[in-house]
């Protein structure tokens, strides 16, 4: 049985962590595959939203397969072979073009976080928590886990976070912004996936766009680029455009190609 598995249904994809006996910990095996799996998303045509899961209801992801760290300690090859694999997984599926949504119950700490944060979106239940441990391990988060929290929570939130620890309830994620909705867990899933079909009906080369320009903001991007005056500019002309102002001068719902 895959321990991380891909499963396409079109417009959407969903990707789940599949170690619910380990809190669905990240193996180094897992963080390899998740490029090539990411890579698999960004190519289809047919899949307009990507969605993050873990199996089982107790976590999202505990994080890094600590076990194995432990293991591995003074194996120092393999230790870089899990830090490398960590930051190319992250990277990998912070760059998929289409938009994403990590759908969380239950614990969601460490890279695990990491992840979460990766994704554009967050949907979380009332039993979901959150943590960032490095301070309770002695390592150190990287600086691109820390700057997407950073864009997310704010500077002085993330340094709490990250100075403490300490488990963050998802009734104060939801208030300092970690997470976009808290839900029932026995909605979870309906929801997340009504936010998401919601999401693939829209203009696709729009919310793309207006994910990259985003991201470009986040990324400490404040003037006008050519790659982002060229997606302005490229949408007046676009079929997309064509399609929603004759849907809304016809006063009917849009129907767009991708």
């Amino acid at each position: 049985m895959s321990e991380i598995k891909l499963e396409r249904s079109p417009p959407l994809a969903w990707v789940t962590f599949n170690r619910p006996t380990r809190r669905n910990a990240i193996s180094t095996a897992m963080w390899q595959r998740l490029p090539q799996l990411a890579e698999a998303i960004s190519s289809d045509l047919q899949i307009r939203v990507a969605l993050l899961r873990g199996a089982g209801n107790e976590a999202f992801s505990a994080g890094a397969d600590i076990d194995e760290m432990q293991r591995n300690r003074t194996d120092e090859a393999a230790m870089r072979r899990m830090q490398d694999g960590v930051q190319v997984g992250q990277r990998a599926w912070s760059r998929v073009p289409q938009p994403t949504i990590a759908m969380i119950d239950g614990a969601c700490a460490g890279g695990g976080c990491g992840l979460a944060l990766a994704c554009d979106l967050r949907v979380a239940t009332p039993r979901s928590f959150f943590m960032i441990p490095p301070a309770r391990l002695g390592l150190v988060y990287s600086l691109a886990d820390t700057q997407r929290l950073v864009t997310v929570v704010g500077s002085a939130r993330a340094k709490e976070m990250l100075f403490t620890g300490r488990r963050i309830a998802a009734s104060e994620a939801l208030t300092i912004g970690l997470v976009n909705a808290v839900v029932p867990a026995d909605e979870l899933l309906p929801q997340t996936t009504a936010l998401a079909q919601a999401i693939a009906e829209q203009s696709q080369s729009s919310v793309r766009a207006a994910k990259r320009i985003v991201d470009l903001i986040g990324a400490g991007v404040h003037e006008e680029t050519a790659e982002s005056r060229a997606l302005y500019d490229a949408a007046f002309s676009s079929a997309d455009f064509r399609a929603g102002t004759e849907a809304f001068l016809a006063k009917r719902k849009p129907e767009f190609d991708r």
